[in-house]
């Protein structure tokens, strides 16, 4: 435990597990490679563990007793300091029954929120002790408190919506039996408190294909009550629907699809955030309409990617129970503290490793391989402005004769090629005779192609940025991504979670990156590659292929930010 908070965890250690699974409580993961994990212990992070009912004195004991070092004082101040300021804001529904009420035992810390300009617009008037709070401010209230370091503990409760009766059953359609993993048992009822006030909100992160649809499906069978899930798209959302249908005792009539072609509202309705967040003026009219809806819990799916408008319609939606699922909570925007702040704090995370060493996740190789620029396109590159040399190295003709070889090599296979730039995807979907899924695509040809490739009728599948989430092909176990948006370490990570799907014959997983060398992309590939480094992952760096095989693997490294010597 060091004095800037953060917290190394050797990992070949003997207690390793126990010690784990008490930093889990009350501090962040921030990184799992091999040896050493880093935890974070921040204010946020002490807020949540207090929230589950963690006590300061508990955190205490639990990092003095495993330890290799004493305690930094300063350490165990942070964590009393905490602990003083969480719980001395309460929101309680208000006595008389009109709204809610922000009050506590302290009048100093309640004049102080009242002078405080970021906090005053959602006061009404006051309540002794403290103020009333209209109902539609109650998540921007949590908001600004939270960012002005004064976290609020809701125990207002939640409205139990439309009663509904769901469970999971215990037999497939296909004769296998069926029950929740360990680790998505755990998450439920991580997220669900056992029913208590003030849970059945948060976020749960586990990795692209350990099923965090099931997770859904638990949290819906204790909820017991009518579901609005939103997803990133209408295949995302009939895969869910076919989820939903196999897994639990809910029939066709009771599921609902609310989407462009189709508005349906159902005990279980599924959207799309590009439905919600659809504006006509100043009005929100399918957020309206769902809305009138006696939901009793929110489900988000791929919660990491909630659009700008999504946080200022889920600030009205507090007084659901509302699930967040995700593979990972980076945002290169910054603002994944406002997913805890309006969808509720991580309550339950996973080392992708840790999945992959149980077998429920796919064994998984990442190797980058790096193609020069042509002459012709070296010159073009060197005069060119920033956004023409990003795209003159992302859309690197040289690519295609690495593509062939590797599929070549991976002619048994199922191989995904996944894309930035259109022109880029149609023109190896020519030279490769391969179809094509772009946000052009219709929806029913996009659900034809993707039954295709899961039957094996077609063994190259082409997709643009349409297909980095939500896709369910089990059999994919090679990605070869040819260009990526920027530096995005989210997208690195959901592309290749489309084949970490567990294999039924046990193979290993193979990630592509082809990146043109010493270019702005190369620079970008360093960046992209960090949250799966931290994660356990290693890239091996290849400059040819031979047979399917690197020519010249410089070594299997872990990339280092831009700016960094190695």
């Amino acid at each position: 435990m060091q004095s800037d908070h953060t917290i190394l965890l050797t990992v070949d250690n003997p207690f390793y597990e126990q010690a784990r699974d008490a930093l889990a409580g009350f501090a962040e993961l921030l990184k799992s490679p091999e040896h050493m994990h880093t935890y974070q212990l921040s204010a946020l992070s002490l807020w949540n563990a207090y929230a589950a009912g963690l006590e300061a004195d508990d955190i205490i004991a639990a990092l003095t007793q495993w330890s290799q070092y004493p305690l930094p004082g300063t350490v165990i101040q942070f964590v009393r300091d905490q602990r003083g300021r969480f719980g001395r804001l309460r929101l309680l529904a208000a006595q008389d029954g009109d709204g809610l009420w922000l009050t506590s035992d302290d009048a100093l810390a309640l004049t102080q929120i009242s002078r405080t300009k970021a906090v005053q617009p959602f006061l009404a008037e006051p309540l002794h002790p403290g103020y009333r709070v209209r109902p539609e401010f109650r998540g921007l209230l949590k908001q600004a408190l939270a960012k002005v370091g004064w976290p609020v503990d809701d125990v207002a409760g939640y409205e139990p919506g439309a009663p509904l009766a769901v469970n999971l059953v215990d037999t497939l359609p296909d004769g296998q039996p069926f029950q929740m993993r360990h680790y998505q048992t755990s998450a439920v009822h991580a997220f669900w408190g056992a029913g208590r006030i003030d849970r059945g909100n948060g976020v749960v992160v586990l990795p692209c294909g350990a099923g965090k649809t099931i997770v859904g499906l638990g949290a819906m069978q204790l909820a017991q009550t009518h579901v609005l899930i939103l997803t990133t798209s209408t295949a995302a959302l009939h895969q869910w629907q076919r989820e939903i249908l196999e897994k639990t005792t809910l029939t066709r009539d009771q599921i609902g699809e609310y989407s462009a072609s189709v508005k349906q509202i159902r005990p279980v309705t599924l959207t799309t955030y590009q439905m919600i967040t659809h504006r006509t003026q100043n009005t929100f009219p399918h957020f309206e309409s769902l809305d009138q809806h006696p939901w009793g819990l929110i489900i988000y799916d791929e919660v990491h990617l909630l659009p700008a408008p999504m946080f200022r319609l889920t600030a009205s939606l507090q007084a659901r129970r509302r699930l967040g699922l995700t593979a990972t909570l980076i945002r290169e925007d910054g603002r994944a503290d406002d997913v805890f702040a309006l969808i509720g704090p991580k309550r339950f995370d996973l080392p992708w490793k840790v999945l992959e060493q149980e077998g429920w996740i796919a064994t998984a190789r990442c190797r980058e391989i790096r193609v020069q620029l042509p002459p012709d396109l070296r010159s073009a590159y060197a005069v060119g402005e920033d956004t023409e040399r990003i795209r003159i190295g992302a859309e690197n003709p040289a690519k295609i004769a690495v593509v062939e070889e590797l599929l070549e090599h991976h002619e048994k296979d199922h191989v995904l090629i996944i894309g930035q730039y259109i022109h880029q995807l149609e023109s190896m979907a020519k030279h490769f005779q391969a179809p094509l899924i772009t946000g052009k695509t219709s929806n029913q040809e996009r659900e034809r192609l993707y039954q295709e490739f899961r039957l094996g009728h077609i063994p190259v599948l082409i997709v643009s940025k349409v297909g980095n989430f939500a896709i369910d092909l089990p059999d994919a176990n090679v990605a070869i991504q040819i260009s990526g948006t920027f530096g995005s370490r989210q997208e690195e990570a959901q592309r290749l979670g489309r084949i970490l799907r567990p294999k039924r014959d046990g193979t290993t997983a193979t990630f592509y990156s082809i990146v043109s060398e010493d270019t702005k992309e190369q620079d970008f590939a360093q960046k992209r590659q960090l949250f799966l480094c931290e994660q356990g992952y290693r890239y091996e760096i290849a400059h040819a292929l031979e047979n399917g095989e690197p020519r010249q693997v410089l070594a299997p490294v872990i990339p280092f930010p831009q700016g960094s010597s190695s």
